[in-house]
């Protein structure tokens, strides 16, 4: 198979599925009670990052649940999620729903994918390194302007976000604390990242940068360390101890959960 067919085959396969993974969050949604989220992409003409850099356009994709005259809700993602990540049973499935604390038929509920993850902008979309360096206050900007320009949003009942998504929300109440009624960082501090956090970020970010195949972010294949630092990642925060200890009480248990990991990273990215 050429790399061009190949190329055309695999973009095929990622279209359906992505196309059977939007139906499925549908049906999850109806079965949750909640209207099935909309999904759009707004672009921020010029933006600036906080280096001086500009972008021409921005892409900014976002979801909404709800009818835009409800009371707005801002509801932020976590690290390498996006917007979806939030539609889940646990989460949507207890707060969107009729009579429940952010029902749809009251709040009008916006999702936006951070940039450099989901499907908003990202240095994978053909820039690689020649991305600007972007930071929190880029991203944070990025939503403020998809809210008051795209979405022509003036007040927010309330910012809700999840670890790095918290993180976002802390900014908000210091950045624009007087559109703002009420914030809900989860998993998150105000304070700089640091600590085992910022370590483990440390370690991931140099096992890919020190790779040869990284060519400096000019990569022509995914570089191999990318899929053990992702899987690394995982489990360094995702499961808990005792989950883990219960999947995997023995070696071999271990190992083959790791292996596991590995070949479904393996099959789902890299053949992308």
């Amino acid at each position: 198979m050429s790399d061009s067919l190949g190329i055309k085959v695999r973009s095929l396969i990622c279209s359906v599925v992505l196309c059977v993974v939007v139906w499925l969050a549908s049906l999850a949604a109806a079965a949750q009670g909640y209207p099935a989220p909309k999904e759009a992409d707004w672009v921020a003409r010029d933006f600036r990052f906080h280096t001086g850099e500009v972008l021409p356009e921005l892409r900014l994709h976002y979801r909404t649940l709800g009818d835009p005259s409800g009371e707005p809700v801002l509801i932020l993602h976590g690290t390498t999620g996006s917007g979806a990540g939030m539609l889940t049973p646990g989460f949507a499935g207890e707060l969107f729903g009729a009579g429940q604390p952010l029902d749809a038929a009251k709040y009008y509920i916006i999702l936006p994918d951070a940039i450099g993850h989901g499907k908003s902008a990202k240095p994978s979309d053909g820039l690689r390194a020649k991305f600007p360096a972007y930071n929190y206050d880029d991203i944070v900007l990025a939503q403020y302007k998809l809210l008051s320009e795209g979405l022509g949003i003036r007040h927010l009942r309330l910012v809700l976000g999840h670890s790095m998504g918290g993180m976002h929300a802390w900014m908000w109440g210091v950045k624009y604390p007087d559109i703002i009624d009420a914030l809900v960082p989860m998993a998150s501090q105000p304070t700089e990242m640091s600590s085992r956090n910022w370590m483990m970020r440390r370690l991931i970010i140099d096992s890919i940068r020190n790779d040869p195949e990284w060519e400096n972010g000019n990569y022509a294949k995914q570089p191999r360390s990318a899929r053990v630092a992702s899987v690394f990642y995982g489990i360094a925060t995702n499961g808990g101890t005792l989950a883990l200890q219960k999947m995997a009480p023995t070696r071999e248990a271990a190992d083959k959960l790791l292996n596991d990991r590995l070949a479904a990273f393996s099959h789902t990215t890299f053949a992308q």
